[in-house]
């Protein structure tokens, strides 16, 4: 395994000038977030290595270090045993380093103002949503007087070849519409949108496309940027990772995924249905290719199954044709862009959009939090959905993130239980994925971290 013994950087454009007292709280970070922020640094520079294993990754690279220091013109990092397939003759790829400073200004300083600060009040839906406002400004990905352009493309990373050109394939018809991307920055159908975006975009001569990778630790870790984003942004936990998914995008395009994907989708759809979000359009494509038609087939009747037939308005499912789902995705934009103008909200985020505190505060998957769902259809369509999102949230914590994996290996699966029929049916979906292999990348071996108990 090559790695580059020892090497000091300084930041391009990602991380401005920061003051005397803002270095000195860079320098000041606590132990359990500095150990975020190296972890965090690894897989920024692992990007280009297809891994979902954040455990082996951090294995491969105990002896990798690296250290915030000082100087009157700011902050470096010292390096130490780095991948070094994040280096060209020796010097960085520009990048992979504007992603690493990306990373100390998102964890280490964003951090600091949440905690000693007392900047953000992320107590309160208010003041959570303000929170991921300033943190999306701060790294300068709301943009003023920009036209609603922004697709959020969500899928998984680990998908068969035929799923991820069809991925890039909608991407260059989105291009050459001049439609800018918004991924969760990894590889799979996070990947294949941007590139072939980013080739639409040179075909029509447009140098201001936009490649944005919205992520959180825990996933990037298991999901390295892939190397076409070129704005990048590290929320504090999936929740606000969520919330700036939706308050940034203007469109959105569901491509094949896991379990991940399928948190994704409910909670959009979680927002989409709740009446106070009646008029505030979310325009939602599910785009598969020929090979993969079966794949939207189990999760509409999933949805039909846990929220009813209704759930089914808030989506349009298009097989194949690329080009029908760029030109939709136009119609779909054309929408917003009338809204917003009619209800004079911002075209850079959508302060209008309700989302409940229930769907904010940050849920933590532990083997007693996941116990303690309640998977009852009898429940409101809201807390259903939020229960539901909060159940897939805790099998992908089990599946690739570091944590929730040392916790399987500790305690055995997670243990779920629910309303038989809903159980039922949220097996099949999960069967499927496992038979599919859209759990994780390594699936040869694959162990389900989750068990499911059919109560009643």
């Amino acid at each position: 395994m090559n790695k580059i013994k020892e090497v000091t950087v300084r930041p391009s454009r990602t991380l401005d000038l920061l003051s005397h007292q803002e270095i000195m709280a860079t320098l000041r970070t606590e132990d359990q977030v500095f150990q975020t922020f190296r972890d965090t640094a690894l897989a920024v520079l692992n990007t280009g290595n297809d891994t979902d294993d954040a455990d082996e990754l951090l294995q491969a690279y105990q002896d990798f270090s690296i250290e915030i220091e000082q100087e009157p013109r700011g902050v470096k990092l010292h390096i130490r045993n780095a991948p070094a397939s994040a280096f060209v003759d020796g010097k960085m790829i520009l990048g992979i380093q504007e992603h690493l400073f990306a990373a100390l200004r998102d964890i280490v300083y964003t951090r600091d103002k949440i905690t000693r600060l007392g900047g953000f009040n992320v107590d309160t839906g208010p003041g959570i949503t303000d929170a991921v406002f300033r943190i999306l400004r701060n790294a300068k990905v709301v943009k003023a007087n920009i036209k609603p352009n922004l697709v959020v493309c969500w899928g998984g990373h680990s998908i068969n070849r035929e799923e991820y050109d069809y991925s890039k394939l909608v991407g260059y018809e989105l291009g050459l519409r001049g439609i800018d991307i918004v991924t969760g920055c990894g590889i799979g159908a996070m990947k294949g949108p941007m590139k072939g975006a980013m080739i639409g975009h040179a075909k029509q001569k447009n140098q201001e496309g936009r490649y944005v990778g919205v992520t959180e630790p825990g996933i990037i870790a298991s999901e390295s940027p892939n190397p076409t984003v070129n704005e990048l942004v590290i929320l504090p936990d999936i929740e606000k990772r969520l919330e700036a998914f939706v308050r940034l995008g203007h469109s959105f395009i569901v491509f094949p995924g896991g379990a991940g994907t399928m948190e994704e989708i409910l909670y959009l759809l979680g927002l989409a249905m709740h009446e106070d979000n009646s008029d505030n359009p979310l325009p939602v494509i599910f785009a598969a290719p020929e090979g993969g038609k079966d794949y939207f087939t189990v999760i509409d009747r999933f949805l039909r199954n846990a929220l009813g037939d209704e759930a089914a308005d808030y989506y349009e499912i298009v097989i194949g044709s690329p080009e029908q789902v760029a030109q939709l995705t136009k119609r779909n934009l054309n929408r917003v862009i009338a809204h917003r103008r009619q209800t004079h909200e911002s075209y850079a985020f959508n302060w209008s959009l309700t989302i409940p505190e229930s769907m904010q505060i940050p849920f933590i998957p532990t083997h007693e939090s996941m116990a303690a769902l309640n998977l009852d259809p009898a429940l409101p369509n809201g807390e259903l959905v939020a229960q539901l999102r909060c159940a897939f949230s805790g099998i992908v914590a089990g599946n690739v993130k570091a944590d929730g994996i040392r916790q399987i290996e500790r305690h055995g699966p997670f243990q779920l239980s629910g309303d038989p029929a809903l159980v039922e049916s949220m097996a099949m979906v999960l069967e499927d994925f496992i038979a599919a292999r859209r759990m994780k990348l390594s699936s040869e071996d694959y162990r389900p971290c989750f068990e499911l108990a059919r109560v009643g």
